[in-house]
């Protein structure tokens, strides 16, 4: 099956990897500087996000990897938000060849230790389920997400995309089956941005130093505004960064 997906512009390809509070759409404003920074723009919904139907067991990576062949797109840029970052690095390590640049910002990591303010967050989250209480899940996750000088514009999309993907969650109940492989950080070999936010759970800023330290050629820059999503709540700031990056050695 193929991910719903958005293809924009022409030139090197760079694939946007959405965040599981949000959907491709957090992208939006990412896209118009990527275009014209010269790239042709990848940007698809994970299955059970946006516009992308869910399914019983399945790969995020895979699928990633099954739409770029589709498309015939060859080595790109990816840029991966949260979970779409964990995606982004299983992407990386099984198809090192595939990747030209990797972008993590507050990407999350599979194993990673949890903290205090993440079993914190959990285990509100966990409360929230249980009761089918979706309005407070989604003023929860944006809260948490979004840092103090986020504006009413990133609140606003943020809730419209979570709402989205909470509405599926709870109609399937915990039904999907989302396999990971076990991820190799050191095959990873295209150079990697690493960004983390200042205003991120310490369990994000605690897994970017993770990062930054295991994969091969990496950097780690921290946005001392930014709380989880920084592409969502600066986003020219965001794109000037990714483009900058993208470009270096060019």
């Amino acid at each position: 099956m193929t991910l719903a997906h958005d293809v924009t512009g022409s030139g090197r390809p760079v694939v946007l990897l959405h965040s599981s509070a949000a959907d491709r759409r957090m992208w939006d404003p990412q896209v118009d500087a990527l275009v014209a920074a010269g790239h042709r723009v990848v940007r698809p919904d994970f299955r059970g996000f946006g516009d992308t139907p869910p399914a019983p067991a399945f790969s995020d990576a895979e699928d990633v990897r099954d739409l770029l062949d589709e498309l015939g797109v060859g080595p790109a840029a990816v840029v991966g938000a949260s979970f779409g970052g964990s995606v982004a690095q299983e992407f990386a390590a099984r198809w090192p060849d595939r990747v030209t640049k990797l972008v993590l910002l507050c990407a999350g990591m599979r194993g990673a230790a949890e903290t205090p303010d993440a079993t914190a967050y959990r285990e509100r989250k966990e409360k929230l389920v249980a009761a089918r209480d979706l309005d407070a899940l989604v003023e929860l996750d944006t809260g948490t997400w979004l840092g103090p000088e986020a504006d009413e514009r990133a609140r606003a999309a943020l809730r419209t995309m979570r709402r989205r993907s909470a509405e599926v969650a709870f109609a399937l109940d915990g039904t999907m089956d989302r396999r990971f492989a076990d991820v190799d950080l050191a095959a990873i070999t295209a150079p990697t941005l690493v960004v983390s936010g200042a205003h991120d759970l310490d369990y994000f800023g605690a897994i970017a130093g993770v990062l930054a330290e295991r994969v091969p050629n990496a950097r780690h820059v921290t946005l001392p505004w930014a709380g989880h999503l920084p592409s969502v709540e600066r986003p020219e700031e965001v794109s000037a960064l990714v483009v900058d990056f993208l470009h270096e050695g060019r």
